[in-house]
C-alpha cells in the first residue's frame, strides 16, 4: 500500500469528511477524493460508506483505520524520542488525571512549572476514565491508584484520604457539630456515591449518608463541592490536600476519615529518556515535599495553638 494514501486515508477517517482532511492537509477535495479511490481499487473494497451527514467507514475500513492509527501512535512517539534527544526541555506533554486533582492541586502549581521551560506545551486531559498509556492516549498519567499496565513506569508520590470539612464562616453561623448525629441539622455536600470517584471516597460518603442527614448537595466532581464549603453552604467530603491551599476550611469530625488513597504518576517505558517527562516528573516530586513540609508545619501551629 502507498503510504501517502495510508496518510490521507487516515486524516479522512478522522474527520469523517474529506473537506475537513483537505483543509487539514492543505489538498483540496478532489486531490483527496482521487487519493481515496486509487487505495480503493489498490485493495478491490470499499473503504467509506458515502452519507447525506459525512463519510461512515465500513468493515474493511475499520480494519485499516485500526492500523494507521496504531501506525500514527508509533509515529508521535519515534518523534517525541527524536526531539527529546535535543538539550532543552520543550515540545507538547499530554498529562492526564482526575479532575479533582488537576483543578485543584496540579493546575494551580503549573506556573512554576513553565516558569522553568517556558517552551512546554501541556495539554492537560482531565477525567476519571483510565486514559491508555502504552497506546499513547496520553503520556504521563497521575492516578488515586497503582496502574494495572505492563511496561509502566510507576512511582507512589503520596497519600491522602477524604475528610470532613466545612469553611469558619459556616461553623461560626451553624455551629460545630461533634458526633454523626448531629448532621440531621446540617447540609452535606458531597459527590453521590455512584459518581466516578475512588472507592475510598463513596465509602466514606455512603457512611455519612447512612445518618439522617438534614440537606444535601450532590456535586459531580470536588471542584464543585469546595465551592460550595467554600461559600458557606455546607460541610463537604473533601481530599486533604486542599487544606494548604484554602486555610479557611476547618475539619469536622476529626475521627472520620476515608481509608488511605495512594497517588502514582506513570508513564511508558519508552519514554524513560524523555526529557520533557523527565522534567514534569521532577517538578512534581519538589511540589509533594514542598506540599509535605507545609502540612507538617500547618499541623505544629494547630498543636502550638491549642
Amino acid at each position: 500500500m502507498d503510504w501517502d494514501k495510508l496518510r490521507i486515508f487516515h486524516a479522512v477517517a478522522d474527520a469523517g469528511s474529506l473537506t475537513h482532511a483537505g483543509d487539514a492537509l492543505h489538498l483540496s477535495q478532489s486531490a483527496v477524493s482521487r487519493q481515496i479511490r486509487g487505495l480503493e481499487e489498490s485493495l478491490n473494497t470499499t473503504l467509506f460508506h458515502r452519507h447525506a451527514r459525512g463519510l461512515i467507514l465500513t468493515e474493511q475500513g475499520e480494519l485499516l483505520f485500526d492500523a494507521t492509527r496504531s501506525m500514527a501512535k508509533r509515529l508521535d512517539t519515534a518523534t517525541a524520542r527524536i526531539r527529546d534527544s535535543e538539550e532543552e526541555v520543550f515540545g507538547e506533554l499530554r498529562v492526564t488525571t482526575a479532575v479533582g486533582f488537576g483543578t485543584l492541586w496540579l493546575a494551580p502549581r503549573l506556573p512554576k512549572l513553565y516558569d522553568k521551560y517556558p517552551d512546554l506545551k501541556i495539554d492537560l486531559m482531565l477525567e476519571e476514565r483510565v486514559l491508555d498509556l502504552p497506546m499513547r492516549e496520553a503520556d504521563v498519567a497521575v492516578r488515586m491508584k497503582e496502574p494495572s499496565q505492563a511496561d509502566l513506569i510507576r512511582k507512589r508520590l503520596m497519600s491522602i484520604r477524604m475528610r470532613c470539612y466545612a469553611s469558619s464562616g459556616y461553623l461560626a453561623k451553624m455551629g460545630r457539630p461533634e458526633r454523626l448525629e448531629e448532621l440531621s441539622s446540617h447540609r452535606l455536600i458531597c459527590q453521590a456515591p455512584s459518581a466516578p470517584q475512588v472507592s475510598a471516597g463513596a465509602s466514606l460518603i455512603n457512611r455519612l449518608l447512612a445518618n439522617d442527614v438534614h440537606s444535601n448537595l450532590t456535586v459531580n466532581n470536588y471542584f464543585g463541592v469546595l465551592q460550595g464549603v467554600i461559600h458557606d453552604l455546607g460541610i463537604g467530603v473533601l481530599p486533604d490536600y486542599l487544606i494548604e491551599d484554602f486555610p479557611n476550611l476547618e475539619r469536622v469530625f476529626p475521627d472520620i476519615e476515608s481509608v488511605e488513597v495512594p497517588v502514582f504518576l506513570a508513564f511508558p517505558e519508552e519514554l524513560r529518556h524523555s526529557k520533557r517527562v523527565a522534567a514534569f516528573r521532577d517538578f512534581v516530586q519538589e511540589e509533594i515535599i514542598s506540599h509535605r513540609r507545609n502540612l507538617r508545619e500547618l499541623r505544629e501551629r494547630e498543636s502550638e495553638d491549642d
